[in-house]
């Protein structure tokens, strides 16, 4: 029988693991090299203004933490990763804005009801393990009028497919844990937040990347950056035939040679903004 010690200690462990997968590579550079505008596509979706007060879920280096301080908000970038937070302070003192910094579980935020006007996430929340519970932070840090934001990869676009090569892989995940690309699916987001939310607006949309000068440089970009990667990687160290698997199917993904690959430089993500009920 599970006691709920038992239980909050495996939390526990679970959340220290996540930690140390961002906290390993830089997924700061990853940010600000490959998808360094999103956040600010949030922020504006978001209507962020002057006089607001902003919490940025799972911010990592801040990618729309910034340009929310930069539209004139008060914002608050948590993450459970605070290993991020230097890279992203040194950059909001170049662009000269203040913002505050806080280590936080995006499944329980140390933040009180409706503190904020506006909750907003930029590929972050998505890799809280336990969608609803985070789902419903989001919306108890909201006010009541207040506007959630939501960035994620979709399950049928370039990253969600990376995951899904890289699923059988990985270790088996812990119970209840659900995939991170399941934040980009409209349905799926509309029934963890229900009918606490009104003025839904989702809309699937590209970022082009084009950096990768061939599908090799894409896989060693992720392998030594990407917290995600290394951990699979290292989950296989021990396994030359699996490792040079995974090598060719992420090359082979890259390439486009993937089933359903598309145009691989075209990364497909959601954009969800909602106005919390009450």
């Amino acid at each position: 029988m599970t006691t709920q010690h038992s239980a909050t200690e495996a939390d526990r462990a679970l959340k220290a693991r996540h930690r140390a997968m961002w906290a390993q590579g830089d997924y700061p550079s990853v940010a600000a090299e490959i998808i360094p505008g999103l956040g600010a596509v949030l922020v504006e979706a978001c209507g962020v203004r002057s006089g607001q007060r902003v919490l940025d879920v799972g911010a990592g280096s801040g990618n729309a933490a910034i340009p929310a301080a930069l539209a004139g908000a008060d914002v608050v970038a948590s993450d459970l990763t605070p290993e991020l937070f230097e890279a992203g302070r040194r950059v909001a003192e170049r662009q000269g804005v203040e913002l505050s910094w806080q280590e936080a579980d995006a499944e329980a935020l140390p933040f009180g009801d409706a503190e904020f006007d506006t909750v907003l996430s930029c590929v972050g929340v998505m890799f809280a393990p336990h969608h609803e519970q985070a789902a419903g932070e989001l919306v108890r840090v909201c006010r009541p009028g207040g506007t959630i934001g939501l960035l994620n990869w979709t399950p049928q676009g370039f990253i969600g497919r990376m995951f899904a090569t890289m699923k059988p892989y990985a270790p088996p995940p812990p119970p209840g844990a659900q995939p991170p690309p399941l934040w980009g699916d409209e349905d799926h987001v509309r029934a963890l937040l229900g009918d606490r939310v009104t003025d839904v607006r989702a809309e699937r949309r590209t970022v082009r990347v084009d950096r990768f000068e061939t599908p090799e440089a894409f896989r060693d970009y992720f392998k030594e950056r990407y917290g995600p990667t290394i951990t699979v990687y290292k989950s296989i160290a021990g396994d030359p035939e699996r490792t040079a698997a995974l090598d060719r199917e992420l090359a082979d993904l890259a390439r486009g040679g993937a089933p359903g690959a598309g145009d691989v430089r075209e990364w497909e993500y959601l954009l969800f903004t909602a106005r919390r009920a009450g």
